[in-house]
């Protein structure tokens, strides 16, 4: 099996898995927008959004704000698995490229470290809109940069 694909399907540890779940419900605008977890892997998060009209724009594709978000969140907590229980993220900043429209039984969101650092973490995105029967397309990707921050103490 290629480093590649034994990355993309390995599962972080279920402490990790309960964190980023965890961390995941208290999003509203995740749950707002119907968006759910579907991988936890170390340093890779898969988050799913399923097409419906509450987050389609005029010409019926899934909207770029939802398509971002879930792009954003994706990234962010694929940068949180690899952070102690002590730590969150913030985004300082992304950058997005629509590729096509985005459209599909359910659209996918990929965030993938590409390097973590003390402070700083950057994370590459990837939406592709996924059809009923399992054919994907690249809608969308982009470039993540999020700071590493204390957990605020409860």
């Amino acid at each position: 099996m290629l480093v590649e694909d034994r990355t993309r399907q390995e599962q972080a540890g279920p402490a990790v898995r309960k964190r980023i779940q965890d961390s995941f419900d208290l999003q509203g605008l995740m749950s707002h927008l119907g968006a759910r977890l579907a991988h936890i892997g170390p340093g890779r998060v898969h988050i799913v959004l399923p097409a419906r009209p509450e987050v389609t724009q005029q010409h019926g594709h899934v909207h770029a704000g939802a398509t971002s978000a879930i792009a954003d969140s994706a990234g962010g907590y694929a940068a949180l698995t690899l952070f102690d229980e002590d730590s969150e993220v913030l985004t300082v900043e992304y950058k997005i490229n629509l590729l096509a429209p985005a459209s599909g039984d359910h659209l996918e969101a990929i965030g993938t470290v590409l390097r973590s650092g003390r402070t700083l973490t950057v994370c590459q995105l990837e939406v592709y809109g996924v059809q009923a029967d399992g054919a994907r397309k690249l809608v969308a990707n982009g470039q993540q940069t999020l700071i590493r921050v204390n957990r605020p103490a409860a």
